[in-house]
């Protein structure tokens, strides 16, 4: 019960993320900006917290991929907090959540077929519907209201968030190691905002904060805690449920509609992948019976 309660508040945070963005992008600031501010409020809160744990940081990792580890997580939590932000000022927030997890899910789908794992035909059956329900979803036409751009910038925040994931599955120290990702994510950004970042509402302010330190900093951290207690199947499923979250929420806060179009691309990207985790099925005969 303990771990399910937690995978779901880690979920609800994630769909957090969603709406606290959009609702920021939309009151006028900056999307890059509202990254760096979100970037340096998750980095404060994990910094203080992992300080006030172990009396440390891990901002070198030991080993010989260590440098390896730190570039890709960074470079994966830049691109995800990047395009996250840009993406927003122009997708609702539950079309955003729908296409940032149904991304996520194919790049991670292609990190298994990369690194040699096997892959049975169900799989690539329920990947193929998936994407053909988002490809749907995202194709133009005479009442076309998906921006494309928008969702190419989103695309590209769920290969980063793919990215970041996989070098996070084998985290010995989430807390630690999610406090020294955003805090080298922070200083790269502010790299980037220095030459690109606009103007910052009341509003975008305070929504940043509370993305960063609430939904990410503290569900980032939460999620690769539970991550190494969970089948990466499960893990893959429970973050399905983000984009429902997300466009329910969007619907009843931020006054979004609700389409046909969403609901069934939503419906059919989340039924493609949960028959492509089932488990496969033990072969009659492989026990000796």
């Amino acid at each position: 019960m303990r771990l399910f309660l937690l995978t779901a508040l880690t979920m609800l945070a994630f769909a957090a993320n969603s709406l606290l963005t959009r609702a920021g992008v939309a009151s006028g600031t900056d999307p890059v900006s509202f990254a760096v501010i979100r970037v340096l409020a998750g980095a404060g809160v994990l910094a203080v917290l992992a300080l006030a744990t172990r009396g440390s940081l891990p901002l070198r990792r030991k080993g010989g991929r260590a440098w390896q580890y730190l570039l890709l997580s960074v470079l994966g939590l830049v691109v995800y907090l990047g395009g996250f932000s840009m993406a927003y000022l122009t997708l609702d927030a539950g079309v955003g959540a729908l296409i940032l997890f149904a991304t996520v899910q194919a790049g991670l789908f292609g990190a298994a077929v990369a690194t040699g794992q096997p892959i049975g035909w169900m799989r690539w059956l329920g990947m193929g519907i998936a994407l053909t329900a988002l490809a749907w979803l995202l194709w133009p036409g005479p009442d076309a209201r998906i921006d494309l751009f928008g969702a190419g910038l989103m695309v590209c925040a769920g290969l980063g968030w793919a990215l970041y994931t996989w070098q996070g599955r084998g985290s010995a120290w989430a807390l630690g190691d999610t406090a020294a990702n955003f805090l080298w994510a922070s200083l790269a950004l502010l790299l980037v905002w220095l030459p690109l970042g606009g103007a910052v509402t009341a509003q975008g302010l305070l929504w940043g904060v509370v993305s960063g330190a609430l939904a990410s900093g503290l569900g980032y951290a939460l999620w690769f805690h539970v991550l190494p207690q969970i089948q990466t199947t499960t893990a893959a499923l429970v973050q399905l449920t983000v984009p429902v979250i997300a466009i329910l929420g969007g619907a009843l806060l931020l006054g979004e509609a609700l389409s046909l179009q969403v609901g069934l691309a939503c419906l059919g990207v989340i039924g493609g992948i949960a028959l492509g985790l089932r488990p496969a099925q033990p072969k009659r005969g492989s026990n000796g019976s």
